[in-house]
Protein backbone atom coordinates (compact mmCIF):
# COMPACT_ATOMS: atom_id res chain seq x y z
CA UNK A 1 0.00 0.00 0.00
CA UNK A 2 2.83 2.43 0.64
CA UNK A 3 4.55 1.75 -2.88
CA UNK A 4 0.87 2.35 -4.05
CA UNK A 5 1.21 6.08 -2.12
CA UNK A 6 4.43 6.80 -3.34
CA UNK A 7 3.15 5.77 -7.48
CA UNK A 8 0.41 8.09 -6.53
CA UNK A 9 2.12 10.89 -5.12
CA UNK A 10 4.36 10.78 -8.65
CA UNK A 11 0.70 11.24 -10.37
CA UNK A 12 0.33 14.09 -9.00
CA UNK A 13 0.89 16.82 -12.02
CA UNK A 14 3.05 19.84 -10.41
CA UNK A 15 1.80 22.70 -12.83
CA UNK A 16 1.25 26.43 -11.73
CA UNK A 17 -2.37 24.91 -12.70
CA UNK A 18 -2.75 22.42 -10.37
CA UNK A 19 -1.22 24.65 -7.82
CA UNK A 20 -4.27 25.39 -5.42
CA UNK A 21 -3.68 29.69 -4.56
CA UNK A 22 -5.57 30.50 -1.53
CA UNK A 23 -3.75 33.36 -0.40
CA UNK A 24 -1.15 33.63 -2.76
CA UNK A 25 -2.85 34.75 -5.66
CA UNK A 26 -0.79 37.96 -6.33
CA UNK A 27 2.32 35.46 -6.20
CA UNK A 28 0.93 33.20 -9.04
CA UNK A 29 0.06 35.96 -11.28
CA UNK A 30 3.69 37.49 -11.06
CA UNK A 31 4.79 34.23 -11.88
CA UNK A 32 2.70 34.00 -15.07
CA UNK A 33 3.46 37.42 -16.30
CA UNK A 34 7.25 36.92 -15.30
CA UNK A 35 7.81 33.91 -17.46
CA UNK A 36 5.55 35.34 -20.19
CA UNK A 37 6.90 38.96 -20.72
CA UNK A 38 9.93 38.69 -23.76
CA UNK A 39 12.09 41.28 -21.21
CA UNK A 40 10.83 41.56 -17.68
CA UNK A 41 11.72 44.54 -15.05
CA UNK A 42 12.93 42.70 -12.60
CA UNK A 43 14.86 39.42 -13.66
CA UNK A 44 14.56 37.60 -10.70
CA UNK A 45 12.23 36.49 -8.34
CA UNK A 46 12.46 34.32 -4.90
CA UNK A 47 9.69 32.46 -2.94
CA UNK A 48 9.94 32.08 0.40
CA UNK A 49 7.77 29.48 2.85
CA UNK A 50 7.31 27.11 5.49
CA UNK A 51 8.13 23.26 4.62
CA UNK A 52 4.94 21.90 2.56
CA UNK A 53 3.67 25.38 1.57
CA UNK A 54 4.06 24.45 -2.28
CA UNK A 55 7.59 26.25 -3.25
CA UNK A 56 8.61 22.85 -5.31
CA UNK A 57 5.42 22.52 -6.95
CA UNK A 58 5.46 26.10 -8.22
CA UNK A 59 8.71 25.79 -9.55
CA UNK A 60 8.22 22.45 -11.13
CA UNK A 61 5.46 24.02 -12.74
CA UNK A 62 7.49 26.15 -14.10
CA UNK A 63 9.52 23.46 -15.53
CA UNK A 64 7.32 22.68 -17.82
CA UNK A 65 7.74 26.22 -19.63
CA UNK A 66 10.14 25.68 -22.69
CA UNK A 67 14.20 26.73 -22.37
CA UNK A 68 13.63 26.02 -18.02
CA UNK A 69 15.82 24.51 -16.36
CA UNK A 70 15.36 22.93 -12.90
CA UNK A 71 18.11 22.34 -10.23
CA UNK A 72 17.78 21.19 -7.05
CA UNK A 73 20.18 22.15 -3.93
CA UNK A 74 21.87 18.99 -4.35
CA UNK A 75 21.85 18.46 -8.00
CA UNK A 76 25.57 18.16 -9.19
CA UNK A 77 28.16 21.19 -10.54
CA UNK A 78 26.86 20.79 -13.86
CA UNK A 79 23.27 21.66 -13.27
CA UNK A 80 24.92 25.39 -12.63
CA UNK A 81 26.46 25.66 -15.75
CA UNK A 82 24.74 28.52 -17.57
CA UNK A 83 23.60 27.42 -21.06
CA UNK A 84 22.82 30.18 -23.57
CA UNK A 85 19.64 27.99 -24.63
CA UNK A 86 18.08 28.13 -21.49
CA UNK A 87 16.30 31.67 -20.29
CA UNK A 88 14.19 30.41 -16.94
CA UNK A 89 16.72 28.37 -14.17
CA UNK A 90 14.72 27.62 -11.31
CA UNK A 91 16.88 26.53 -7.87
CA UNK A 92 14.58 25.27 -4.97
CA UNK A 93 15.72 24.43 -1.76
CA UNK A 94 18.49 26.98 -1.40
CA UNK A 95 19.00 26.89 1.99
CA UNK A 96 20.37 23.36 1.72
CA UNK A 97 23.16 24.48 -0.39
CA UNK A 98 26.58 23.33 0.09
CA UNK A 99 29.61 25.50 0.07
CA UNK A 100 30.58 24.43 -3.38
CA UNK A 101 26.97 25.08 -4.63
CA UNK A 102 26.52 28.00 -2.93
CA UNK A 103 29.59 29.05 -5.58
CA UNK A 104 27.89 28.05 -8.75
CA UNK A 105 25.16 29.38 -7.59
CA UNK A 106 26.97 33.23 -7.03
CA UNK A 107 28.36 31.94 -10.43
CA UNK A 108 24.84 31.66 -12.23
CA UNK A 109 23.16 34.66 -10.87
CA UNK A 110 26.12 36.47 -12.83
CA UNK A 111 25.77 34.79 -15.61
CA UNK A 112 21.89 34.76 -15.95
CA UNK A 113 21.66 38.68 -15.46
CA UNK A 114 24.72 39.15 -17.98
CA UNK A 115 23.03 37.11 -20.47
CA UNK A 116 19.69 38.63 -20.05
CA UNK A 117 18.21 35.31 -18.63
CA UNK A 118 15.68 34.61 -15.58
CA UNK A 119 15.86 32.88 -12.46
CA UNK A 120 13.43 31.84 -9.77
CA UNK A 121 14.40 30.92 -6.46
CA UNK A 122 13.46 29.24 -3.52
CA UNK A 123 14.06 28.90 0.49
CA UNK A 124 12.67 28.26 3.58
CA UNK A 125 13.23 31.64 4.71
CA UNK A 126 13.69 34.92 3.61
CA UNK A 127 16.60 35.58 2.02
CA UNK A 128 17.80 38.14 4.52
CA UNK A 129 18.30 35.13 6.74
CA UNK A 130 19.36 32.65 4.57
CA UNK A 131 22.08 30.28 5.89
CA UNK A 132 24.58 31.10 2.75
CA UNK A 133 27.10 33.40 1.87
CA UNK A 134 26.68 36.87 1.91
CA UNK A 135 27.43 37.73 -1.43
CA UNK A 136 25.22 34.93 -2.70
CA UNK A 137 22.39 36.55 0.39
CA UNK A 138 22.18 39.92 -1.77
CA UNK A 139 21.92 38.15 -4.87
CA UNK A 140 18.57 36.49 -4.29
CA UNK A 141 17.44 39.87 -2.69
CA UNK A 142 18.31 41.87 -6.45
CA UNK A 143 14.67 41.25 -7.79
CA UNK A 144 10.60 40.43 -6.09
CA UNK A 145 10.22 38.49 -3.16
CA UNK A 146 7.31 36.65 -2.46
CA UNK A 147 6.13 34.57 0.78
CA UNK A 148 4.20 31.66 -0.21
CA UNK A 149 1.11 31.70 2.02
CA UNK A 150 0.16 27.99 2.96
CA UNK A 151 -3.31 26.95 3.02
CA UNK A 152 -5.45 27.05 6.05
CA UNK A 153 -6.97 23.57 7.32
CA UNK A 154 -10.44 25.42 6.08
CA UNK A 155 -8.82 26.06 2.69
CA UNK A 156 -7.36 22.56 2.43
CA UNK A 157 -10.53 20.77 2.94
CA UNK A 158 -12.77 22.76 1.12
CA UNK A 159 -9.98 21.82 -2.04
CA UNK A 160 -10.36 18.17 -1.26
CA UNK A 161 -14.08 18.29 -0.84
CA UNK A 162 -14.05 20.15 -4.34
CA UNK A 163 -11.92 17.12 -5.88
CA UNK A 164 -13.97 14.35 -4.00
CA UNK A 165 -17.50 15.72 -5.80
CA UNK A 166 -15.49 16.09 -9.55
CA UNK A 167 -15.30 12.23 -8.66
CA UNK A 168 -18.50 11.62 -7.18
CA UNK A 169 -16.66 10.38 -4.15
CA UNK A 170 -19.04 10.06 -1.01
CA UNK A 171 -16.53 10.78 2.30
CA UNK A 172 -18.48 10.83 5.72
CA UNK A 173 -18.17 14.04 7.41
CA UNK A 174 -15.22 13.30 9.76
CA UNK A 175 -12.63 12.07 7.15
CA UNK A 176 -11.09 15.02 5.59
CA UNK A 177 -10.63 17.03 8.87
CA UNK A 178 -8.70 13.89 10.27
CA UNK A 179 -6.99 13.57 7.39
CA UNK A 180 -5.14 16.72 7.69
CA UNK A 181 -4.15 16.74 10.86
CA UNK A 182 -2.90 12.95 10.80
CA UNK A 183 -1.08 12.74 7.45
CA UNK A 184 1.74 14.85 5.75
CA UNK A 185 0.27 18.02 5.05
CA UNK A 186 1.28 19.24 1.69
CA UNK A 187 -1.27 19.10 -0.70
CA UNK A 188 0.33 16.69 -3.07
CA UNK A 189 0.36 14.37 -0.41
CA UNK A 190 -2.84 15.03 0.62
CA UNK A 191 -4.32 14.60 -2.87
CA UNK A 192 -2.58 11.30 -3.58
CA UNK A 193 -4.12 10.03 -0.43
CA UNK A 194 -7.59 10.91 -1.70
CA UNK A 195 -6.78 9.13 -4.71
CA UNK A 196 -5.76 5.96 -2.41
CA UNK A 197 -8.76 6.36 -0.41
CA UNK A 198 -11.22 6.15 -3.23
CA UNK A 199 -9.03 2.82 -5.05
CA UNK A 200 -9.50 1.29 -1.55
CA UNK A 201 -12.32 1.82 -1.01
CA UNK A 202 -13.41 0.21 -4.28
CA UNK A 203 -11.37 -2.79 -3.28
CA UNK A 204 -12.59 -3.23 -0.07
CA UNK A 205 -16.38 -2.65 -1.38
CA UNK A 206 -16.25 -0.09 1.79
CA UNK A 207 -17.90 3.37 1.95
CA UNK A 208 -15.24 5.87 2.67
CA UNK A 209 -15.27 6.49 6.62
CA UNK A 210 -13.31 7.78 9.16
CA UNK A 211 -12.81 4.01 9.49
CA UNK A 212 -11.66 3.28 6.28
CA UNK A 213 -9.51 5.95 6.79
CA UNK A 214 -7.98 4.74 9.94
CA UNK A 215 -7.13 1.25 8.32
CA UNK A 216 -5.05 2.75 5.16
CA UNK A 217 -3.35 5.24 7.51
CA UNK A 218 -2.41 2.22 9.56
CA UNK A 219 -1.36 0.18 6.49
CA UNK A 220 1.05 3.02 5.12
CA UNK A 221 2.15 3.20 8.76
CA UNK A 222 2.35 7.15 8.50
CA UNK A 223 0.00 8.79 10.93
CA UNK A 224 1.43 12.30 12.08
CA UNK A 225 2.56 12.20 15.09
Amino acid sequence: MRQLLLDLIAEVPQTLESFVVGKNNELIQQLRAFVRADRPHDRFVYVWGEPGAGKTHLLRGLASAPQARYIDAEASSTAFRFAPEISLYLLDDCEKLSAGSQIAAFNLFNEVREHGALMVTAGAMAPAVLPVREDLRTRMGWGLIYQVHELSDQEKIAALSHAAQARSMALSSGVLPYLITHFRRDMRSLSAMLDALDRYSLETQRPITLPLLRSLLQLEDEPKT
